[in-house]
């Protein structure tokens, strides 16, 4: 009875470069934790998934090895992303053993080949899902933040997340005009780990340059002049060593990026069709992601394009509310997937 229940029960998942989130039909968001695997090269096994994993990043001897099972958005290593699939899935029923759910609405960057949408689909089924569906991540980001997707007006929506950032202007429940772009929250983090290197000849691990982001990162001058500690190893000498590090530092070491983000979205919006420019211009650009909450981000772009920008609410779940409300009405958003009722070969 209890594998019946959960059979019945439907799923959204946000299948993320840093973060793997699932939506639970009537729940709401029930998973939400990092897309990281620590995996034992020796034994072959898995020690640790998610939170537990991350803390280990940077941390640990030679055999094991610590691994982000997407890059840039697509499924670069096919078992871990499914051993990531299945541990949530196993955490969301509370069993030891993998228990079968029945259709799930996952979100993908919008220029995956067939190929790896298809490897998402595998990945999702072969994690006990019965019926998975695929949606394109701007297309959820819009669902999620409640805008108007169905009637016959612009709304752009650009999702900065880890691996990759989305652009797209959608009208009339599709995509006009869309742009992915593979540079976004772990670019910025490499940026900042390569000024520290360059600038202070000092090594940091990934997830201090994204503390130092999160801390003092801005794309435009702030009021208040921000500074932080920085511990790494000394390059030249090879022993540990302490730098201070400014918010100005920051800021230039990610302004490269920036502008290539700023010029994706400049892109999109001169391909789009008039009417929807002047839609756009009334309405404004919805920023979400992860890369939304740096500091400033959305009055650079305002500034540059001309045009009003805002951060949509909650933005780090924006995608996953999306494919939560995807899949509690799949027969009114079934246009908007790329798979629509497609029928699956029934397992005995």
């Amino acid at each position: 009875m209890a594998r019946f229940s959960f059979f019945s029960k439907n799923i959204g998942i946000d299948l993320g470069t840093s973060n793997t989130l699932i939506y639970l039909d009537k729940r709401g968001i029930v998973i939400n934790e990092p897309t990281i695997v620590s995996h034992n090269v020796k034994t072959n096994k898995i020690l640790a998934i998610g939170d537990e994993a991350k803390k280990m990043l940077g941390r640990t001897p030679m055999h094991i090895n610590v691994v982000r099972p997407l890059i840039n958005g697509v499924i670069s290593d096919f078992e871990m992303s499914q051993e990531v699939l299945r541990h949530f899935l196993k955490k969301l029923s509370g069993q030891k053993t993998l228990m079968s759910f029945g259709k799930a609405v996952v979100g993908v960057p919008s220029n995956l080949t067939e190929v790896e949408r298809k490897s998402v689909e595998d990945a999702v089924m072969g994690a006990g899902v019965f019926q998975p569906f695929i949606i394109d991540e701007p297309l959820a980001a819009a669902l999620g933040a409640r805008l108007p997707v169905d009637e016959p007006t612009a709304n752009m929506i650009v999702d900065i997340g880890g691996g990759t950032t989305e652009v797209a202007i959608i009208s009339m429940a599709g995509t006009v005009t869309a742009k992915s772009l593979k540079i976004a929250g772990d670019k910025l983090n490499e940026d900042i780990m390569k000024f520290v290197r360059d600038e202070f000849k000092l090594a940091i691990g990934e997830a201090t340059a994204e503390e130092i982001k999160i801390s003092i990162g801005s794309a435009v001058p702030q009021d208040q002049k921000l500074e932080m500690k920085v511990q790494g190893r000394d390059m030249v000498t090879g022993l540990p060593k302490e730098i201070v590090i400014r918010d100005t530092q920051v800021r230039a070491s990610i302004t490269k990026s920036l502008r290539q983000i700023i010029e994706a979205i400049r892109e999109v919006l001169e391909n789009s069709p008039p009417e929807l420019a002047g839609d756009i211009l009334k309405k404004g650009v919805n920023l979400c992601g992860g890369g939304s909450l740096l500091r400033g981000i959305d009055t650079l772009i305002s500034r540059d394009l001309s045009v009003d920008v805002f951060v949509i609410e909650d933005p780090l779940t924006c995608v996953v509310r999306g494919t939560g409300i995807a899949v509690e009405n799949l027969d009114k958003y079934s246009a908007l997937l790329d798979n629509p009722l497609r029928p699956k070969e029934v397992r005995l």
